[in-house]
């Protein structure tokens, strides 16, 4: 008896079904770093323009998050398109390593750090942070991203501490870095001064003050036993008030309340009559503010005085419209108060206590103050009223507690002196999100100068001689010597040596008449850092600069991406990079922020040790990263479920070319029928998408193409109705090798247009295509290609298409109706008009229908009542006329017309005498 199955030309392929990405993934990448791809693919594309994707370093602390999984995995899928695009793509991986964080770990685990030398310190801050390093770096690499990981950047470097070193001597050369008493936000709880970069919102119950002070000196412009009435949020600011701010163009109004008289803004007396529940209230003067110029009133508490100023500032969002000043305490107070020549008073020392500059709170925690100072102001009259609201307040980002502005003696950048500059190129950048510019714009336009000292030890130092004079020495003879020594010993020589043994040999200063010098203690601000690495890496290393792309956090607009852009532009007067490009945060499917006290966090090891990195790798792609992106195990499942779809239809193509050879049996573009010829040109169409997301950083519209693509038109459509060709014709029978020539390119298409989203996938099924190339990550994209037939091919198989569905909706009625079971079981005949009738039969609808028969009887109008009528069509769906053939399951009248092979239709018995005439 013939086994008729054994004449099937059935998929054959070792890409198996299922992907086992846990086990198999790792093992790919030791293939990958045993070939050293990496380099491989840097020779292959040595010729060519190159494109720099700068890594905006992730801070060596703690096993990587499923932010820094979504970043690193952006980052990598833009290298590998460029690199299979036309450019020569070198990518450093970096680290940022100095700071707080690292100094609290060890502190954690027990190190006394005031029992030890700062060099020994840093040796130890130096160790843990590589050790995290290692970590990390393990995390990255099992997401598949590629780069140069054993040659990573790392700011604790030498080469790279030294260009930082060059940065900061540039910018000082140009007059740009200066010591300033100024108010800073500064944290008590890391005892350093922070920049606007390190401060988070969170929110914070504080009292809300009304105080009087009484008029002291009213210059004949006000009555003499009148008060003005401040407004304040922190009283622990008030033993540091030395004025209050008037605007000069509101006018202020002498408010009768009983026996006394207040001075308040004219527009805020209503409000302010209601907080502070004054029954009956009355108006007997108005002043303009800037006649209220230098009246005195007197502090609440000690005897000083408290000087009425013009302040610009000043608003009437809220308050009294009397502002309280002090200016060693706030950026509008400071500028006010330098005005008018009074001094920097900050009675808070580095841990928030008072010192003696405070009396009666000396040695208290500011915070603390608050109960006492408002206890005092009622002890002695002048507190109007006390409430508490809970607002957003400044915190420090590191340790979570709150911070203060603080006037302290820090070193700056100035960004005034050249701003313009900097929004020049802010203008001169792509952004994507578009919105991203003015974010930067505004954040460049607005902000102060940059306080780049900090008071800890773990960090590149401030490379600042002291002459006995106390003048500071930085001079490009200084910087370049400092600078050399970093590259040759590391930053922590300064620390193991005196000034002296720092400084060029034999150098001298007219401020230190005896030789005798002293160093800069504070460390810079870690922005500084990796703020600089546009030098420490990309010129350091011959790289391109400025970079094509910065990619990071859309908070990295007031980080990475501002730091970089204040450095570049202070030394280069150009931007580092002519790209942004940002993603927003990871959040729990609720929305929430994740967090670990939350216990709403998904670790990406976890996720790849379930269900593999090409799982997360695709997750990532199939995002609008641009916002925040919601993410959860169900959202992981779906994710999975469309990789599932792709590997089968890979395996599904790659099963059905496995006798297909490119050389010889493809088929010209002219010789294909015409369904193949569609599915041709919906693949350049395919192919054009997905070369124009890609080039937009649009990876989610890369994932919608390819995903509706293999689902819709090759699954549902094209390798449906294929089967009923390649399985059942003969090998070499035209319209076999002509699906199998459109597989074929579909297969390669896919499969490098997919490289670098889940490249451990493509380049398993690469290993069994038996290729030319070791890696499918050696090679390029395909480019789409255009025929002049391509446009009237649309208009007709659009058409095509749409009376398919319609065929395919009657044949689900006749199922639901019992009528027939599978498809093959069915005779469709159709009532159409001529010019649906003359598309139907210039095809063959039967087989793209996948029924035995298919007949055209007429028009709509001769449909018979039981026809299901549609759009387009009536149609009626019976059984199939004749007996099923055992090979090809279609029914058949000309079944057991053969004597040799009476359980065969017509066709299948031809094939099988003629390529299987042996077979029994």
């Amino acid at each position: 008896m013939v086994e008729y199955k054994n004449t099937l030309l059935m998929p054959k392929t070792a890409f198996p079904m299922r992907g086992n990405l846990p086990n198999n993934e790792p093992k790919m990448q030791e293939k990958w770093d045993q070939m050293d791809i990496n380099a491989l693919q840097l020779a292959r594309t040595k010729d060519r323009p190159h494109f720099v994707l700068h890594d905006g370093p992730p801070f060596a602390n703690g096993e990587i998050h499923l932010g820094h999984a979504l970043n690193k995995i952006l980052k990598d899928m833009i290298n590998r398109h460029r690199s299979m695009t036309g450019y020569h793509v070198p990518y450093v991986p970096g680290w940022d390593t100095h700071g707080l964080p690292i100094e609290q770990a060890l502190t954690n685990k027990g190190v006394k750090r005031k029992e030890m030398s700062v060099a020994d310190f840093r040796e130890l801050c130096e160790k843990y942070a590589n050790e995290q390093i290692e970590l990390q770096k393990a995390q990255f690499r099992r997401l598949g991203v590629r780069g140069d990981w054993d040659n990573p950047y790392i700011t604790l470097k030498p080469e790279v501490e030294a260009r930082q070193i060059e940065v900061f001597g540039k910018m000082a050369e140009k007059g740009y870095i200066y010591k300033g008493l100024k108010p800073v936000y500064w944290s008590p709880s890391s005892e350093s001064a922070l920049a606007e970069a390190e401060i988070e919102y969170q929110d914070k119950q504080s009292p809300s003050i009304y105080v009087s002070f009484k008029v002291k000196d009213g210059k004949d412009v006000v009555p003499a036993d009148a008060k003005f009435i401040i407004w304040t949020t922190t009283p622990w600011t008030l033993p540091a008030n030395l004025g209050i701010s008037v605007h000069p163009e509101f006018f202020y109004a002498v408010v009768q309340v009983n026996d006394n008289k207040f001075i308040v803004a004219k527009d805020l007396v209503e409000t302010v009559a209601q907080a502070l529940e004054w029954e009956t209230y009355e108006v007997v003067e108005e002043i303009l503010g800037e006649k209220l110029d230098r009246v005195v009133a007197a502090h609440p508490f000690y005897d000083r005085d408290s000087l009425v100023m013009l302040g610009e500032h000043v608003t009437t969002d809220a308050g009294t419209g009397c502002v309280h000043t002090a200016p060693g305490h706030g950026e509008d107070d400071y500028q006010v108060g330098k005005q008018y020549g009074l001094p920097i008073l900050s009675p808070v020392d580095n841990r928030g206590v008072f010192t003696s500059e405070a009396p009666g709170f000396e040695g208290v925690f500011y915070d603390n103050a608050n109960k006492l100072i408002t206890e005092k102001l009622e002890e002695l009259g002048a507190l109007e009223k006390l409430t508490f609201f809970t607002h957003s307040y400044p915190h420090d980002w590191r340790t979570k507690k709150p911070v203060i502005y603080r006037a302290t003696p820090q070193w700056f950048a100035s960004i005034d002196a050249f701003r313009d500059e900097l929004l020049t190129a802010v203008d001169d950048t792509t952004f994507t999100p578009a919105w991203g510019k003015t974010r930067l714009y505004n954040m460049i336009r607005d902000r102060g100068d940059w306080v780049i000292s900090r008071q800890r030890v773990w960090g590149v130092p401030i490379p600042i001689f002291y002459a006995e004079n106390e003048e500071p020495i930085i001079t490009p003879e200084t910087i370049a010597h400092v600078s050399q020594l970093f590259r040759e010993h590391g930053s922590n020589i300064w620390f193991k040596r005196e000034a002296e043994e720092l400084l060029p040999e034999g150098f001298t200063h007219e401020g230190s008449p005896n030789g005798k010098f002293t160093k800069e203690n504070d460390i810079m601000d870690v922005w500084f850092d990796s703020g600089s690495t546009h030098q420490g890496v990309l010129v350091e290393r011959g790289m391109k600069y400025p970079a094509d792309l910065y990619l990071e956090g859309s908070d990295q607009y007031r980080g990475w991406f501002n730091s970089s852009l204040i450095t570049s532009v202070a030394i280069n007067d150009v931007a580092p990079y002519k790209g942004l490009l940002s993603h927003g945060f990871t959040l729990d499917d609720k929305g929430r922020k994740m967090s670990k006290s939350l216990g709403n966090t998904i670790a990406p090891v976890k996720v790849m040790n379930q269900m593999g990195a090409d799982i997360l790798r695709l997750w990532a792609a199939s995002v609008d990263y641009t916002a925040d992106v919601r993410v959860s195990d169900a959202l992981f499942k779906q994710v999975s479920e469309v990789y599932r779809k792709i590997r089968n239809t890979f395996r599904f193509l790659h099963g059905n070319v496995s006798d297909f050879n490119e050389a010889t049996d493809r088929v010209a573009f002219e010789d294909l029928r015409e369904m193949d010829q569609y599915m041709y040109m919906r693949l350049q169409d395919v192919l054009k998408a997905v070369h124009a997301a890609y080039e937009r950083y649009d990876f989610a519209a890369v994932y919608h193409t390819v995903n509706n693509f293999v689902a819709v038109e090759l699954s549902s459509f094209y390798l449906d109705i294929a089967k009923d060709v390649v399985y059942i014709e003969g090998y070499d029978h035209a319209a076999r090798r002509a699906m199998q020539t459109v597989m074929y390119d579909t297969l390669l298409t896919l499969v490098k247009v997919l490289t670098p989203i889940i490249p451990h996938t493509t380049d398993e099924l690469w290993a069994v295509m038996d290729m030319e190339e070791v890696s499918v990550q050696l090679t390029d994209f395909p480019e789409p290609v255009e025929h002049v037939v391509f446009t009237e091919l649309r208009a007709k198989w659009e058409n095509v298409i749409a009376l398919r569905d319609e065929v395919l909706k009657a044949l689900e009625e006749a199922r639901n109706a019992k009528i027939i079971g599978k498809s093959l079981e069915a005779k469709v005949t159709i009532y159409a008009n001529a010019e649906v009738s003359q598309i139907l039969e210039s095809v063959d609808f039967a087989q793209l229908s996948i029924v035995s028969q298919l007949v055209v009887a007429g028009t709509k109008k001769d449909a018979p009542a039981d026809a299901l009528t549609l759009e387009k069509m009536a149609v009626v769906v019976t059984k199939a006329e004749g007996e099923k053939c055992e090979r090809c399951w279609s029914i058949s009248e000309t079944v057991g017309q053969n004597d040799k092979h009476p359980q065969l239709c017509t066709r299948c018995a031809t094939v099988v005498e003629t390529y299987y005439a042996d077979v029994e």
